[in-house]
């Protein structure tokens, strides 16, 4: 699947853009001036693969505690800014490693100049994020409420910093309208040579947040366009690092295990659901293997559906068939699936290592 070349930005240790891989993203549900509750939701989220990590700088103390947050945590750190200019220069002081402002509502343009001075000489990115609730008013008149609206809006946005010599930029345009966001940035990657942060905005609860965000980043990653990823969910935001994940690795842009279960039928003879749950969370120990693994609920179709897993089992009474790219191997009793599959996924990931 060929991408959309994009200028490379430096966020931090991670660079975006170019050839370098889709980072996952994330934004902390704490008070950033809660630094404990705060690095701790952070390590959270780094275990679980996120990259780039956002924080809102409501204040001061908000900016201020970026400094004592950055020495706690291994990811480069968003500020997450509005209106107040001076809050964007004391996250530059805290060493922040990127701004996501826009830049029309920070104030006048000899305030924005100083926040572009300042992110030059300390080498850090701007993000600007348009959002279909808070066009500017001009623009709202002139295109609606319209994917061509928020492109028009980044488009003055981006001038902005432009005109200013800066153009170490990354350009988001989110909008809870799943297609209208689509062609928002269909049209921005024909009109930016910036790189996109990707994703769908107030997309919902854990599952109807997770099916939206995957078919509008699904599209979009399907034509080769984004460089950063978000999913946006009302729900506790590792959740959104597993969903991005999983849109990822489904498009080839990540590695990682992968399951294959069946939703069960009168067939089953077993009991399926957890033993495929259990080895999803298992899986997830090892976050960088390549390795396919199937849980299917009976013999008729299992071994040929799930030909291509590296390891498998489909169900018999009270009993499991185990098999190895579709080959029958041996049955396991039932009381045993789970630790025998589990040996098994561990002779594979050891026999990777040695290769």
């Amino acid at each position: 699947m060929n991408r959309k070349s994009t200028k490379e930005i430096q966020i931090g240790h991670i660079k975006i853009g170019g050839n370098h891989p889709i980072a996952i993203q994330s934004m902390c549900t704490t008070r950033t001036k809660d630094i404990s509750s705060t690095v701790a939701q952070i390590k959270e989220l780094e275990n679980e693969g996120c990259n780039i990590v956002r924080v809102a700088v409501l204040d001061f103390e908000d900016a201020k505690s970026i400094e004592e947050i950055k020495k706690e945590i291994s990811i480069p750190i968003v500020a997450d800014i509005h209106f107040d200019y001076r809050l964007a220069l004391a996250a530059l002081d805290a060493g922040v490693d990127k701004l996501r402002i826009n830049p029309g509502n920070i104030g006048s343009i000899d305030k924005i100049e100083i926040v572009v001075r300042k992110c030059q000489e300390k080498h850090v990115p701007i993000r600007i994020g348009v959002n279909l609730g808070s066009l500017e008013k001009d623009v709202e008149e002139k295109y609606g409420r319209s994917a061509m609206g928020l492109v028009e809006s980044a488009k003055k946005n981006v001038k902005i910093l432009e005109d200013l010599g800066f153009n170490d930029i990354v350009i988001s345009l989110k909008a809870s309208d799943v297609m209208m966001c689509v062609e928002a940035y269909e049209l921005a990657s024909l009109t930016f040579p910036y790189p996109l942060h990707i994703g769908i905005t107030e997309s919902g609860t854990k599952t109807t947040g997770a099916i939206r965000s995957s078919i509008g980043c699904g599209i979009l990653l399907s034509k080769g366009i984004g460089d950063t990823l978000r999913v946006s969910l009302s729900s506790d935001p590792v959740e959104e690092i597993r969903v991005a994940k999983e849109i990822l690795a489904t498009f080839g842009y990540l590695k990682k295990p992968q399951l294959t279960s069946c939703p069960t039928c009168g067939r089953t003879q077993y009991n399926m659901i957890p033993i495929a749950q259990e080895i999803e969370a298992y899986l997830s120990h090892f976050p960088e293997k390549q390795i396919k693994v199937a849980v299917m609920g009976c013999a008729v179709n299992g071994p040929g559906e799930a030909k291509d897993a590296d390891i498998g089992i489909a169900g018999g009474k009270n009993e499991a068939l185990l098999f190895k790219k579709g080959v029958p191997i041996r049955k396991i009793r039932e009381s045993e699936i789970l630790s025998e599959l589990k040996k098994e996924i561990e002779l594979l990931i050891k026999k990777q290592r040695d290769d």
